[in-house]
């Protein structure tokens, strides 16, 4: 593992478990499938807060900020 996924792989995760937000504010993170931890940290982003990190428990694997938007883009979320 190279400690990142490419687009595609993120793509083919959207739907699994096992996925949090990782927030410097907060105590207990978000847990969910990685399009539930995408929406919220859209929603947050929208809100004007930080997006915060999202973050697959089992590798520690962490979805950068382009990643994110671009998964944004993919579930029709405004970016």
């Amino acid at each position: 593992m190279t400690g990142k996924y490419s687009r595609e792989e993120l793509l083919q995760r959207l739907n699994r478990l096992g996925w949090r937000t990782v927030d410097d504010d907060q105590d207990r993170p978000a847990e969910g499938s990685l399009r539930d931890m995408a929406t919220q940290a859209h929603a947050r982003h929208t809100r004007g807060q930080p997006a915060g990190r999202l973050q697959e428990i089992a590798t520690r694997i962490e979805v950068d900020l382009i990643q994110l938007e671009e998964l944004w883009h993919h579930l029709g979320l405004p970016v």
